[in-house]
């Protein structure tokens, strides 16, 4: 197939490229609604506990209160007639807007609990009504509106409304300034790597196709399913990454074959027998990674799944279809542009400094790979203390204003509706059995106050009469109680508060929903957990599958398994190490937390399929070689000399992308750009540049080895990078041995 797409090439460049053209144009008609379709939820399992009591208190109690604003007097307390003054009017203007609803304030109902410790400050309650995409609207127009200062009091917005516009908020911001580094940046570097003007502008290209074939396939499955407009920020990196890798393979192979003295119809071709062969493959690696993201209940994740299997797919087939008609039409042209002092790079991609080096390695594997493999599982060994957590205030800037507000809301009052523990009773329950149930409550450790329709209670006694507003949480047919406590909502305390509850009978014998910040951090931890295995299992199976079929052999997915699986544990072990410890906080301006749970999942799957990516990219040119007749040593050391440039320019290009991601306020950006970015250059330098041919070196005779049954099959099903357009093997155009690069 690929031998008749690169003769179609050939001979019909230009309807290839125009019907491409054609393409591309009703898929940027088709993208321009990916944005309008895309949501910004998706973090809770739709099944677990706490989403059904979030969605229990919106049918029966009108949902839960998710703005809060903070009214602090600039004199004075928020009793005396000025602020008390502004806190009324406020409250009666929140009170008649169409799309809050639940307005419930301190100057209005005077609950103690509404007001600070110190009097100063008091708190008005509302929830903003819509499903996500409106709330960060509504809550866009309302903090516009209603967060004004003014000469009595200052107004602060606080809770997960208002969190969630500063993270929306600063993520767009942050992705431009991201973009409009690396995109300028991987220009440059791009025509430096190429020396050419014309060969740079192809990666560009295909990586352009990817982006905007991905945002057409994203406008159409935002209308059929739930997909975070989240996934916009993955296709735009890896859109431009795997399209510089791929571009990049195909370019620096054609060029090597333009070298030799091959014809442009001959060099088209040897380009898609070998380097469109190795693409192919490399896609599914990384759509097989990729894929293992769809086993996960939470479609913030999933979106992640759709988006990047859509721009592989679409990489892969612009490389596959439009670049050989690229070349064909340019031919020689595409060394046109030619910088003055990178003559010498247009004469083929050897690079013989990798070949020492692997040479190098293969003569003493244990010298050289020990130190390497001492230094990944240092750097992996902050692991084994990482803890887990969902996005918070705590992700934005120490200065953003919902940050301040949620920061004044746990210094100063009694009791965070941030990080209380909702529970929803279903069923009849008198007073005295809610009494008592309240009461229990109250009495948990960590637990500081619980408010129910019979009152509000502290280590088991009441506090007074019930306020007011008590009575609104009752219903025939359900009651809701709110339990307050000190601890972070991430911290292991308030996780065990959770389990304690969830493990405290209901009142009369009625059933009892969980819910809260906490609770929707215990439920999402056991949702990943509990599928982790399947998407592990997943990803073993497909890599072992595809690596099998690419090279014939099972020792060589088994090494590409354990050598990857180093890498990353050493990039996600630095990770803990700089974000949960909190190194380079300072440099970086993030709070330390715990290890964003979904995050990390993200980056581990991604970085996986990219390090596959490189993993085909070597392991193509090495059993290229070793096929011909190479010995282990020359076939490696070659093969990595050959494909050491690609590989180091492709990862520095990508690393460049997701780096920029560092520049970012919010600590997930921060994390998922960085721990990217450190995994690419682990992987293309260390463990492609060491430990590979340590391993091969190692496993000698062995690394092609496969049982007869399985040779038998892959004689069968395997398809030969060196097969001609009539199934016969061809000598291939490359040196053998001798590193010059000429023919052989």
């Amino acid at each position: 197939m690929l031998g008749r797409i690169g003769r179609l090439a050939v001979r019909r460049p230009r309807a290839v490229l125009v019907t491409a053209s054609i393409v591309l144009v009703a898929m940027v008609a088709l993208g321009v609604g990916a944005f309008g379709v895309l949501k910004s939820g998706g973090f809770d399992d739709t099944g677990s506990q706490s989403w059904k009591a979030r969605q229990a208190i919106a049918e029966k109690f009108g949902g839960e209160d998710n703005l809060v604003l903070v009214v602090r007097a600039r004199t004075g307390g928020v009793d005396d007639a000025p602020a008390a003054q502004a806190g009324r009017d406020l409250t009666r203007r929140l009170a008649a807007d169409h799309d809050l609803s639940g307005v419930v304030s301190y100057f209005s109902t005077p609950d103690p609990a509404l007001r600070s410790t110190d009097g100063r400050s008091a708190m008005v309650l509302a929830r903003v009504l819509g499903n996500d995409k409106q709330i960060v609207k509504t809550t866009d127009r309302l903090l516009t509106g209603y967060v004004a200062d003014d000469a009595a009091v200052t107004v602060q917005a606080g809770g997960e409304a208002a969190v969630n516009r500063g993270v929306n908020t600063q993520v767009t911001k942050d992705l431009a300034m991201a973009e409009s580094i690396a995109i300028p940046l991987t220009l440059l570097l791009l025509v430096l790597a190429f020396g050419s003007v014309v060969a740079a502008s192809l990666p560009l290209a295909i990586g352009l196709v990817a982006i905007l074939g991905t945002f057409a396939e994203l406008a159409v499955l935002g209308r059929i399913t739930s997909v975070s407009v989240f996934a916009i920020n993955l296709t735009t990196a890896l859109g431009l990454g795997l399209g510089i890798d791929y571009a990049l393979l195909m370019v620096a192979r054609f060029r090597e074959y333009l070298s030799q003295d091959s014809s442009v119809p001959e060099a088209v071709a040897g380009t898609m027998r070998t380097a469109g062969r190795t693409i192919a493959f490399s896609a599914l690696t990384v759509a097989a990674a990729l894929a293992a993201l769809l086993v996960f209940p939470f479609y913030f994740l999933r979106s992640f799944a759709y988006a990047g299997i859509g721009v592989v797919a679409i990489a892969a087939g612009s490389a596959l279809i439009i670049m050989p008609a690229l070349l064909a039409s340019l031919g020689h042209r595409v060394n046109a542009g030619r910088l003055p002092w990178a003559r010498n790079r247009t004469q083929g991609s050897a690079a013989p400094a990798w070949g020492r080096l692997a040479a190098a390695v293969m003569k003493r594997p244990a010298v050289m790979a020990l130190p390497v493999m001492a230094v990944l599982l240092v750097l992996a060994a902050p692991l084994l203390s990482a803890g887990f957590g969902t996005p918070d205030e705590t992700v934005l800037p120490s200065s953003a204003p919902a940050r301040v507000a949620a920061d004044a809301l746990r210094a100063d009052f009694h009791g965070d509706q941030a990080t209380a523990v909702q529970i929803v009773i279903s069923g009849p329950a008198d007073t005295p059995s809610v009494t008592a149930y309240a009461a229990k409550l109250s009495t948990l450790p960590n637990a500081v106050r619980v408010d129910s329709s019979a009152g509000s209670f502290e280590h088991g006694q009441p506090l007074g009469a019930p306020q007011p507003g008590a009575a609104a949480l009752a219903t025939g047919t359900a009651q809701r109680l709110t339990l307050f406590t000190t601890q972070e909502a991430h911290s292991s305390a308030a996780q065990q508060l959770v389990h304690d509850v969830r493990a405290l009978p209901g009142p009369g014998g009625t059933t009892t929903l969980v819910g809260g910040a906490s609770a929707r951090l215990v439920d999402t931890q056991h949702a990943i957990t509990a599928r982790l295995p399947y998407a592990i299992v997943w990803v073993v199976l497909t890599t072992f599958l595809v690596l099998f079929l690419f090279t014939g052999s099972v020792t060589q997915p088994i090494r590409a398994l354990v050598l990857n699986t180093l890498g990353l544990s050493a990039s996600i072990g630095t990770m803990v190490w700089v974000f949960q410890d909190g190194h380079l906080s300072g440099v970086l301006g993030f709070t330390p937390r715990p290890m964003d749970t979904a995050m990390t999942v993200l980056l581990f799957c991604i970085a996986f399929g990219l390090s596959m990516d490189y993993e085909v990219f070597l392991t193509s040119r090495i059993k290229e070689l070793h096929d011909q007749g190479a010995d282990s040593r020359d076939s490696v050391s070659q093969g990595l000399a050959r494909t050491g440039r690609i590989v180091s320019t492709a990862a520095g290009l990508l690393a460049v992308s997701f780096f920029a991601f560092g520049t970012a306020s919010v600590s997930f950006l921060q994390f998922f750009g960085l721990g990217c970015g450190l995994a690419i250059l682990i992987d293309a330098l260390l463990i492609r540049g060491v430990l590979v041919p340590a391993a091969m070196r190692v496993l000698g005779t062995h690394a092609w080895w496969a049982p007869g049954p399985l040779r038998r099959l892959h004689a069968r099903v395997g398809v030969s990078e060196t097969e001609g357009a009539q199934g016969t093997r061809t000598p291939e155009l490359v040196g053998v041995g001798d590193g010059s690069g000429k023919l052989g």
